[in-house]
């Protein structure tokens, strides 16, 4: 897609996503349960997609490759392998803010 106000509904109905590796794109689709592929863009400056993407793998949440090797990746993919992303914790976070700034 070019522009959506939100992709909610198409990552709603995919049996399969795949994305460039933005944190945002990443998360949102895991959120949902989907499978990912992240397609890293290796002209990037500093080059964080890649990192991101290789953290993700690791840890077992999606499968990456650049534009070059996407097709490859498409055929030998095993799509089982890939483990449940595990849900929010906002009020970890919520907390942690709390006692940053000494609220009760």
């Amino acid at each position: 897609f070019r522009f959506k106000d939100s992709l909610a509904e198409d990552l709603q109905s995919a049996d399969l996503v795949i994305s460039h590796a933005g944190a945002g794109s990443c998360l949102e689709t895991l959120e949902k349960g989907k499978p990912l592929i992240v397609v890293i863009n290796d002209k990037l400056m500093d080059n964080h997609q890649l990192e991101l993407a290789k953290q993700l793998h690791r840890d077992g949440y999606v499968l990456y490759c650049n534009c070059s090797t996407l097709v490859e990746t498409l055929q030998s993919m095993d799509l089982s392998a890939l483990k449940p992303f595990p849900p929010g914790q906002p009020e970890k976070f919520a907390s942690f803010l709390d006692k940053v700034f000494g609220l009760p």
